[in-house]
């Protein structure tokens, strides 16, 4: 299980990176548009998490 967790970790950091790099030569509206689907994505997901977690009650 450690693994998992350690190599979850290890690809979310190299996404965050190159996430950067990638974003930083976008332009304005690109980079508003990424933001704003972002944003709701993690809604989503937090969502998700909520009905999985009071289901699982």
């Amino acid at each position: 299980m450690g693994n998992f967790f350690s190599g979850m970790t290890a690809g979310a950091l190299m996404g965050v990176a190159i996430g950067t790099v990638i974003v930083s030569s976008m332009d304005k509206r690109t980079q508003r548009m990424i933001r704003r689907t972002s944003k709701r994505m993690m809604d989503t997901m937090g969502s998700t998490y909520d009905g999985m977690i009071h289901w699982m009650k």
